[in-house]
């Protein structure tokens, strides 16, 4: 067989040498109502990484983007993609909810991953990487959340002052305030659909590897989240890292090194 051969029994079979840089593929993903979902991978040997972003966040951030690198030099398999209505992804923001994201996660997952994978989930990614580990244990070989904000819409919707409560319930979407860009809308979809998805009133059962990287100057997700996240999993291999300086996004090159640490140690490797 020719190296060419060889190289493109590889990329069938999903293989790569260790220290080599596999070109990362991208493309669009129907997922079965005419909403194209944008992902990029690389292809590697097992357990795949899945990169899940935060709320109104895309595949195109500092932490996964570093994950992106630093599977490729390790030859590890790894997807980001964007939910709908984010990023380069089709759809409205506005129509999204929990329980339609979940499901464009599924259906991304099940597409273009084979066997076990590790979750990182940001932020809202974390509470949707957890959805996803109980709909399918099978496929779990870990878990790492970051700032994971299980039941956020809770916290949004007790938080609400009577103004911004008022439009909800007049329009059906207030535009909050960010301190990462424009304001975003919250709509009266998103709070009604988050309330069929919440983890935090009962045990969690994962028997997976569970990391919660958490700082504690986050204004988002009080830092304690992750100990109430911790106290809910049943399995018990959890582990939570407070980062004392640390914001909500963690991406300073101290957490992305951290960052890269955790998933390492999951891999069973050493971080970098």
């Amino acid at each position: 067989m020719s190296a060419s051969d060889d190289r493109s029994a590889e990329r069938r079979e999903g293989l790569h040498r260790p220290g080599q840089t596999m070109t990362e593929e991208a493309g669009r993903l129907d997922r079965g109502d005419g909403v194209e979902l944008a992902w990029r991978r690389r292809a590697g040997r097992g357990p795949g990484v899945v990169f899940l972003g935060g709320f109104n966040s895309d595949m195109t951030g500092s932490k996964a983007e570093d994950l992106s690198a630093f599977c490729a030099a390790r030859g590890q398999a790894f997807l980001r993609f964007d939910y709908s209505g984010h990023g380069a992804s089709g759809g409205r923001f506005v129509d999204g909810t929990i329980g339609r994201w979940a499901a464009d996660v599924e259906a991304v997952l099940d597409a273009l991953t084979e066997g076990p994978q590790i979750l990182v989930g940001s932020s809202m990614g974390g509470w949707i990487s957890l959805l996803l580990a109980l709909r399918r244990p099978g496929r779990l070989a870990g878990l790492i959340g970051i700032a994971a904000a299980p039941d956020f819409t809770v916290r949004i919707e007790a938080a609400l002052p009577p103004e911004p409560r008022a439009a909800i319930e007049r329009d059906g979407v207030w535009h909050r305030p960010s301190a990462y860009g424009d304001p975003y809308p919250i709509t009266r979809a998103l709070l009604e659909d988050g309330r069929h998805h919440l983890l935090l009133q009962a045990p969690v059962p994962l028997d997976a590897p569970v990391r919660l990287l958490q700082g504690q100057q986050d204004p988002d997700v009080p830092w304690d989240t992750a100990l109430r996240i911790a106290a809910a999993l049943t399995g018990p291999d959890v582990q939570v890292v407070l980062v004392k300086d640390g914001d909500h996004r963690l991406s300073r090159p101290q957490d992305l090194a951290l960052l890269r640490r955790t998933l390492a140690a999951l891999l069973g490797e050493d971080g970098g």
